[in-house]
């Protein structure tokens, strides 16, 4: 517990407490509490982003990412383009900004060593996941650079195009038949042993056996969050949103710790009747990705951007990436510009009520006004409470609570 310690360190301890006149001895407990002490002095390594999506970094070394979304809203189908991209520098929207050594691309870099991947599918059937590496990951990589070099193993199946993922950047285990604490144990082994920089668990709900315990939900965060520091990798967590159309929350008490744990997230969402994808950052410590990445599937099931959906669909209003919103909170201008009403808004979202949930809230506001989009939605809150709208207070189990303001 001590290995980090140096003498200089121990002691210039024992000389500043002995000059305070204390007891020079110190506890187990307060050597590990100073190697802890943070400084603005404190000689930390930078922040090492594995990707940047437009421009921005994103998915960094030693934290947890969260991916969401509804059932068939393109998580895999994303997943799929960062696996991807650890091998061909750039997917879509996505770009690959470290190697394997850890080191940031710069300018003198003329190539990058490619980024060993651990994909730990938990949901499907063998079949399925292996469907997935022949027929949408290995021809995203071969698609994407002429020369990536994928060489066929012996005993490559005729129907995978004669290519395959080179082995030793690619690990990809399915664990849907082993019960949930061998899971658990089996992907500790799997991160120590193959020292991976991607760790992508599909899904990470399949490491508990119940979702609302909360003592075994905290557990796994705080394990999936000491792998990532410790092996110096990014553990991305897919997980699914409630079912109901308009409760976008994470399933469960793992996806309530997931939230409050993660780097950043991510939610999917399948806009019909267009059948489009659209993946949205929601929430991150450091960066905001403000643009949303919109793809379609082409005629080979494989992702191909394309632009958000067309003004007038019910999917879009033509202001970028949000839906086309309940004309009766909106407002315009002499110069036709519009606004949210946000004071109607939320005093008819919570309808005569004392009091409401921020949960509550935000899924009866997305139903009045039909908005899609957390960050939307997070800017309206905002909004609302530097306007005096609302009151936020806390109730006895620590859950915020929104009251309209007495005017």
């Amino acid at each position: 517990m001590t290995k980090n310690m140096n003498k200089e360190t121990m002691k210039q301890l024992d000389a500043e407490l002995a000059h305070a006149g204390e007891d020079t001895t110190l506890s187990p407990q307060m050597l590990l509490l100073e190697q802890l002490r943070i400084t603005p002095e404190s000689q930390l390594k930078p922040m090492d982003f594995l990707f940047q999506l437009y421009g921005k970094p994103c998915f960094p070394r030693g934290e947890l990412v969260a991916i969401t979304g509804k059932a068939k809203s393109g998580k895999t189908y994303v997943t799929s383009m960062l696996m991807a991209c650890c091998l061909t520098q750039k997917v879509l929207a996505f770009e690959r900004r470290t190697d394997r050594g850890g080191h940031s691309e710069s300018t003198e870099s003329t190539e990058m060593k490619p980024l060993r991947v651990l994909w730990y599918d938990t949901e499907q059937s063998d079949e399925s996941t292996q469907d997935i590496l022949r027929n949408r990951l290995v021809p995203m990589i071969t698609g994407a650079s002429s020369t990536v070099q994928t060489t066929p193993p012996a005993g490559t199946p005729p129907d995978s195009g004669g290519e395959s993922l080179p082995e030793s950047l690619y690990d990809i285990f399915n664990v849907r038949s082993v019960g949930w604490k061998e899971r658990r144990n089996l992907l500790r082994e799997a991160v120590e042993r193959y020292d991976p920089d991607l760790v992508i668990i599909d899904g990470i709900r399949d490491l508990v056996n119940d979702i609302n315990d909360g003592v075994l939900a905290q557990e796994v965060m705080e394990e999936l969050m000491r792998l990532a520091t410790q092996k110096n990798c990014c553990i991305v967590c897919v997980l699914h949103q409630n079912k109901g159309s308009e409760d976008h929350n994470l399933r469960g008490w793992i996806g309530t710790e997931l939230m409050n744990k993660a780097f950043e997230v991510y939610s999917c969402e399948k806009l019909l009747p267009q059948r489009i994808f659209k993946l949205e950052q929601t929430l991150t410590r450091k960066y905001d990705i403000e643009q949303a990445m919109y793809f379609e599937v082409n005629g080979d099931g494989l992702p191909v951007m394309t632009v958000n959906p067309p003004e007038g669909s019910n999917s879009s209003d033509g202001n970028g990436d949000f839906p086309q919103l309940n004309a009766d909170y909106i407002s315009h201008d002499d110069k036709d510009n519009w606004k949210v009403d946000v004071c109607r808004l939320f005093c008819d979202a919570l309808g005569g009520k004392d009091q409401m949930t921020g949960a509550e809230l935000r899924t009866e506001v997305c139903r009045l006004s039909n908005i899609r989009s957390w960050k939307f939605y997070n800017s309206l809150l905002e909004q609302a409470m530097n306007e005096g709208v609302l009151m936020k207070s806390y109730d006895q189990a620590h859950h915020v609570i929104y009251a309209v303001r007495p005017f």
